[in-house]
């Protein structure tokens, strides 16, 4: 037979008990509205484990609204190339669920665009067909400087901001920069022979050359042009530059000397400055060619079969740029004649670039994955630029740190 073990409690346990409750009903009473219904105290870890830990009505509130009550902003970037764009953004903007970031595969994009508030194009052409689907998009933004892949005029008629990233507050002009003096010394200094020495274990070749006593020809003199020129004088180099246009009175093809401020600076660091049409003139007198041209219908093509032909044989040609701005055909052509002494791409015609390609079988060629502007320093501080942006559009305030172009 079964028999039960439950124990029941005694009299005075029960009084006990009913004595708390009447006590707490009390403390209830005494207690104020606002200490009564006033939500618990959690440390930053523990509210984030209690408002995202389980699903349902708390945190589809959450996914609409954000931290601040007001509809997440929502940030995409168009590809999976640069990652370090989007992961460093990602980091930068942990903190601030009241943002989401996603990166967005290219075929993709023409069909996510119409979710999103702030779109980041990278190296993604933006047509107006694209842009007509944007439904909800306030800013358009380049991960840097260059804007030529973004139909504007379409951008403007739908009300949408269009914003770069100045290179020369970033780090991205520095970097560039320096890509460019990396290509010109491994060009100089040969180093695909220099590989192929050490694997055939040869010491004291190849006989290089050096910067110092070149003359350099710096063409768009923007800010990459600027940092480059800083970067250059100490090599002891002569430098030439064209620009659409120049700040002093002394406009194209006027000489003049190099001099110094009272603190050291550079006052003037061009030994002569030119405009478009001093391009083949300039071209005659280098021996190293740097492009650093915005892409546009002005300048694409730019250094064709009639450039490359007036330059020096044996020069060499840097382009830092966009891949556009050279002719293919013309690059290929004189690489194979030999007049073209040796040709430096970070940028090419068509990214990626094919590992295959003809141009790519020269021993005289150094192309790199589109990383000038690429390190650490750039990157985290672009991060930073797009991070605030897509905060500042969250909160209604004024954009900060891009330059608005349209």
């Amino acid at each position: 037979m079964y028999r039960s073990t439950t124990t029941y409690p005694s009299l005075s346990t029960l009084l006990k008990a009913l004595l708390g409750e009447i006590g707490t009903i009390a403390t209830i009473r005494s207690t104020s509205s606002s200490q009564l219904f006033a939500p618990p105290r959690y440390t930053p870890a523990q509210h984030h484990r209690h408002c995202f830990s389980s699903p349902g009505l708390l945190g589809n509130f959450q996914e609409m609204t954000g931290d601040s009550g007001k509809p997440i902003t929502r940030v995409l970037f168009c590809g999976p190339q640069f990652p370090a764009s989007h992961n460093y953004t990602k980091e930068y903007l942990q903190s601030h669920p009241c943002i989401k970031v996603d990166v967005v595969p290219l075929d993709d994009v023409p069909h996510a665009i119409g979710n999103y508030d702030i779109c980041v194009v990278k190296n993604m052409r933006l047509s107006a067909d694209v842009i007509a689907r944007a439904n909800k998009l306030k800013l358009i933004m380049q991960f840097g400087v260059g804007l030529e892949g973004v139909d504007l005029n379409s951008a403007t008629k739908h009300g949408i901001k269009v914003a770069r990233i100045p290179g020369d507050a970033t780090g991205n002009a520095a970097s560039c920069a320096e890509m460019a003096i990396y290509q010109m010394l491994g060009l100089l200094r040969k180093q695909y022979e220099m590989q192929v020495a050490v694997k055939q274990k040869k010491l004291g070749e190849p006989v290089g050359d050096m910067l110092l006593g070149k003359t350099i020809f710096i063409m768009g003199y923007g800010n990459i042009g600027n940092h480059l020129a800083k970067r250059l004088r100490p090599f002891g180099v002569s430098i030439l530059a064209t620009k659409r246009s120049w700040p002093s009175s002394s406009q194209s093809s006027c000489k003049s000397d190099v001099s110094y401020s009272e603190n050291g600076t550079h006052n003037d660091l061009v030994d002569e400055k030119g405009g478009h049409q001093d391009i083949l003139k300039f071209a005659r007198r280098a021996d190293i060619v740097v492009c650093c041209l915005a892409m546009n219908s002005e300048t694409a093509g730019i250094v064709d079969k009639d450039f490359i032909s007036s330059m020096r044989k044996g020069a060499l040609l840097i382009n830092i740029a966009r891949g556009g701005l050279l002719d293919y055909e013309a690059v290929l052509h004189h690489l194979k004649s030999g007049h073209l002494g040796g040709l430096g791409i970070d940028v090419a015609w068509t990214e990626p670039f094919d590992p295959d390609d003809a141009i790519l079988k020269f021993p005289n060629v150094i192309i790199t994955p589109h990383v000038a502007g690429v390190t650490e320093c750039s990157y985290r501080f672009m991060a930073k630029v797009v991070g605030d942006v897509a905060l500042q559009l969250h909160t209604g305030t004024p954009f900060t740190g891009v330059e608005i172009v349209n």
